[in-house]
């Protein structure tokens, strides 16, 4: 079992943002110190809780001071994203790392961003999303003159190629062919669980989704790869939650369900985004479920983890039992609110919680 960490990152409104980012370059230094195996780093704009527009801008300034832990964009928001720019960025940071990045993509999740980069069509994203993967692929595996035609990027160099000045060529990743792809899914009937097994990339779940939607992504996984001609594995799937690790369980529960603490505004914060946006489904798996029933104590009693080292992973082996193999649980990151009782979750996890799943196979 791997042990990964999941950062929108997600702050309170009118956090001074420069103290915002220290505490989440923070949180990944002290990652990589336990014995964190990936971090995850969000792609958002028009939002100040959700402050981190460049995930790799963000982790490059982590490269020199960690030491094994890989960075992931979690998720290069394609659609909003020009292709020629997102394939040159991705291989500059490959390159600056040796190869330490795990390449997260997905069509966006933010309706302010939406409407920001006019991509506020569902359909319209997922075919952005699917046109800027190919042209970064073709970008990476070829070389000048460039003609790469498209419905939303026309990408072209071929007239101002001069070989011996060595003007025309795009980097390659350190990686090759190329870093690993992986794609986010977070609803009920995900398409990009198909797509990421149908290609044979990795898939991402969401730490905000109920234990139903796992379930689906990994049947809709293992059925797209079975069709494709490829096995579903679960070294493949990497699986989001909320998990606060604490010496008893009720000190744990104390703190998840503290309105001054950063799990219960995690929660706070997602649900009145989901209702503002009518898309609690994705919460609660059902559509059915009616959103002024939704609270943010039904939420984190649905969907957080919690307890001592050995609770916790009981509770682990529990939900991989009921949603499918996964081989890497992610973490979602909270904000301290003054405290370092996250820090202190991460590490009981890295040290106490990993190894016991590590035992029990």
């Amino acid at each position: 079992m791997k042990l990964g960490l999941f950062m929108m990152p997600m702050h309170p409104v009118g956090r001074d943002l420069t103290e915002a980012l220290d505490e989440d370059m923070r949180t990944v230094v002290h990652a990589d110190r336990v014995g964190f195996d990936e971090v995850w780093v969000g792609q958002h704009y028009a939002c100040s809780s959700e402050p981190i527009s460049s995930p790799l801008i963000f982790m490059a300034g982590a490269i020199a001071q960690t030491k094994r832990i890989m960075f992931g964009t979690g998720v290069m928001n394609l659609p909003q994203n020009h292709p020629a720019q997102v394939a040159c960025d991705v291989a500059l940071f490959d390159h600056m790392s040796r190869g330490r990045l795990l390449f997260g993509i997905g069509p966006g999740g933010l309706i302010s961003d939406f409407e920001l980069f006019k991509v506020e069509d569902g359909p319209e994203r997922v075919a952005m999303m699917q046109e800027s993967i190919a042209t970064i692929l073709n970008i990476w595996r070829s070389d000048p003159p460039y003609r790469i035609p498209g419905r939303f990027w026309d990408i072209s160099v071929v007239n101002s190629v001069i070989p011996e000045l060595g003007i025309g060529p795009m980097a390659k990743p350190f990686q090759q062919p190329h870093p690993p792809i992986v794609m986010s899914a977070m609803s009920p009937s995900s398409s990009s669980a198909r797509t990421a097994a149908e290609h044979g990339w990795g898939l991402l779940s969401a730490p905000f989704i109920p234990r139903r939607t796992l379930a689906n992504h990994w049947a809709a996984y293992r059925e797209s790869a079975a069709a494709a001609g490829r096995p579903a594995q679960g070294a493949d799937w990497r699986v989001g939650r909320s998990i606060y690790v604490a010496p008893t369980d009720a000190e744990a529960r104390d703190h998840v369900f503290d309105p001054a603490h950063g799990v219960y505004y995690y929660y706070k914060y997602l649900l009145n985004l989901m209702k503002r946006a009518q898309m609690t489904q994705i919460m609660s798996g059902d559509a059915a479920v009616p959103a002024d029933s939704m609270t943010v104590e039904s939420v984190l009693t649905d969907l957080v983890i919690h307890g001592s080292p050995a609770s916790v992973a009981e509770q682990l082996v529990a939900l991989r039992d009921e949603v499918g193999p996964f081989e890497t649980i992610v973490l979602a990151q909270h904000d301290w609110c003054g405290t370092d009782r996250e820090l202190r979750s991460m590490r009981l996890m890295a040290e106490q919680v990993i190894p016991k799943l590590q035992r029990a196979g």
